[in-house]
């Protein structure tokens, strides 16, 4: 199904990466050795607010330095050897990874200066800290999720033909409209940096 999806590029040039672009592109890199004399260099580039021109969020393949391929996500683009998958989540990018023909797995390197790694940069240098941030952020995003289910239960049980069938649910947890707002806001930013790690899951998506 993903491989439908593909459509071919039309050669331009792999924009360089700006700084304020740190939260808004992931840019994922990959070298693969071919017969010729010098490796195959790919890049994926995904501009996670969605184009400009529909807001669709695409995945853009680039060989050398030139477009290749262009695919809705989730992505998979075959290349020498294998395949590359992009697949994301309204709270980023959750995959992107070159798969082989056996099916080992490993994933693309981020560009240094996106969010993705500049992340990694952290945690190569104070893993500490990274994981600090990221058992702080899992917490976070948990949270928020055990305080937006019983809202929702209660917000569908309303809807007149189930109230009707099955009753009402009255959820135990009712915040201050301020503390609702500040938790959104700790688990945008908590899921936000799971994405970094390519760690978006179900519960981000139910968190937020």
């Amino acid at each position: 199904m993903a491989e439908r999806r593909v459509r071919p590029g039309d050669g331009r040039p792999l924009a360089p990466f700006r700084w304020w672009q740190t939260l808004s592109r992931s840019l994922f890199l990959l070298t693969l050795p071919t017969s010729a004399t010098s490796p195959t260099r790919y890049a994926i580039d995904v501009r996670t607010l969605g184009d400009r021109e529909d807001g669709e969020i695409r995945a853009r393949l680039y060989r050398d330095g030139a477009l290749q391929a262009v695919s809705r996500l989730p992505a998979r683009f075959p290349v020498p050897g294998g395949h590359i998958e992009g697949a994301a989540r309204a709270s980023g990018l959750r995959r992107c990874h070159f798969v082989s023909s056996s099916g080992q797995e490993r994933a693309l390197t981020p560009h240094p200066r996106s969010g993705e790694g500049l992340r990694a940069r952290l945690d190569r240098t104070h893993p500490r800290v990274s994981r600090a941030i990221g058992v702080a952020s899992a917490v976070i995003v948990t949270i928020g999720a055990c305080l937006t289910v019983p809202q929702v239960i209660e917000a569908v049980s309303r809807i007149p033909l189930i109230a009707d069938s099955l009753g009402t649910f009255v959820s135990p947890l009712h915040l201050p409209p301020a503390m609702n707002a500040a938790i959104t806001v700790a688990v945008v930013i908590a899921s936000g940096e799971r994405a970094l790690r390519l760690r978006s899951s179900w519960l981000d998506e139910l968190a937020t």
